[in-house]
């Protein structure tokens, strides 16, 4: 149950950075900004997360796991609140790189927790399931909200999610972040192997949200843009719940099936994306593909880095999100030019020649003995 909580925790804060894309609008109007700069609001939030995981773990890892957590989220919902009550665009600007290094500390040390609560590959598909039902959730929800109550109303609901998950973080063992190594060169050094691997997993993680940034842009005037979001949204829950009961046995076999065949999905998807069965159909496959190969990766790197029980997490999450704000950039540089369908296939194909050098780290290590929540 407390792994449940902490997905909680991970959907409000999931939410926080999806329903900026509906809010938008909203926000330059009321605060007196253009389009463009109320979208730094989502630049800002991408760069507090890359930077805010690992300065955030190496910050809380001598401190009790439990008191880390409460710390991180009380932070987060304080900058809700701020955010919800000001009417500078200044301030607002600071409360998302403060909630973005919230939420990367937050996730850092959850991730690290939940591996003591659950199979490393069963606690990444419940705390990554509370970010997958975010992104079907967090665009609509936060443009409806705009639309009924204001854009405000919507970081006042994020800060009201965060209250059922501070109870819940109160029932996570309160053991110290750190217990198992000497310091803080120790969990780098065992970190250090593993970079190719937190490569692979910024690449595909590029892939991903380098189309999900423009998918509605994508789907205009081929098929309903929310119908196509949420088959990618639901797609993407069902392919980490599915790497959830097999990454732990089988992360090889994913990533050498899925893999190719995320590649040819995005090849496909960039010759018959004007047709709107293939585009609705290809949104599911490609998100469900997607998040079960990244979230396999992800459950490597926490098999592997056992003696890394802060920064493992951290490294995770900021290797997430430094592919997540390159691929959007990448995907937009090149907008009007290449498709961002073809810009995945491209970053996948990269994705699978690491994946080749690294074969022997993504199979299964002996002696994992799974627990159960």
């Amino acid at each position: 149950m407390p792994l449940h909580f902490l997905a909680l925790a991970v959907f409000a804060m999931g939410t926080s950075e999806f329903m900026l894309a509906g809010l938008v609008p909203g926000i330059a109007a009321a605060l007196g900004v253009s389009l463009a700069q109320a979208g730094y609001l989502t630049s800002a939030f991408a760069l507090g997360m890359v930077a805010g995981a690992p300065l955030m773990a190496a910050l809380a890892r001598s401190w009790r796991r439990r008191t880390a957590l409460l710390c991180f989220l009380a932070l987060f919902a304080a900058t809700h609140v701020i955010g919800g009550l000001t009417t500078s665009f200044a301030v607002l600007l600071g409360t998302r790189v403060l909630a973005a290094v919230a939420n990367a500390g937050f996730l850092a040390v959850a991730l690290s927790a939940a591996t003591g609560l659950a199979r490393p590959g069963r606690a990444l598909a419940v705390l990554l399931g509370g970010t997958t039902v975010a992104c079907i959730a967090g665009v609509p929800g936060g443009a409806l909200l705009d639309a009924a109550f204001g854009w405000r109303s919507a970081f006042w609901v994020v800060a009201l999610l965060c209250l059922p998950a501070f109870a819940g973080v109160w029932r996570i063992p309160d053991t110290p972040a750190g217990a198992k190594v000497e310091g803080l060169r120790a969990e780098l050094a065992e970190l250090r192997p593993l970079t190719g691997v937190l490569v692979l997993a910024a690449l595909v993680n590029a892939a991903t949200f380098g189309v999900f940034t423009y998918l509605a842009p994508l789907a205009a005037g081929v098929a309903p843009v929310p119908v196509v979001l949420g088959a990618f949204g639901v797609g993407c829950f069902a392919g980490v719940t599915a790497a959830g009961r097999f990454a732990d046995r089988w992360p090889g076999r994913i990533v050498a099936i899925g893999g190719p065949l995320l590649l040819a999905g995005w090849i496909a998807a960039a010759l018959a994306a004007h047709i709107p069965a293939a585009l609705l159909g290809l949104a599911f496959v490609q998100g469900a593909l997607s998040f079960a190969v990244g979230s396999t990766v992800i459950t490597r790197i926490l098999h592997l880095a056992t003696g890394a029980p802060t920064m493992a997490g951290a490294s995770a999450t900021a290797a997430l999100n430094g592919g997540a704000t390159a691929g959007p950039v990448v995907a937009g540089a090149l907008l009007g030019v290449v498709s961002p369908f073809w810009v995945a296939a491209g970053v996948v194909a990269a994705a699978l020649v690491v994946a080749l050098v690294l074969r022997r780290q993504l199979t299964r290590a002996p002696g994992v003995s799974p627990r159960r929540v």
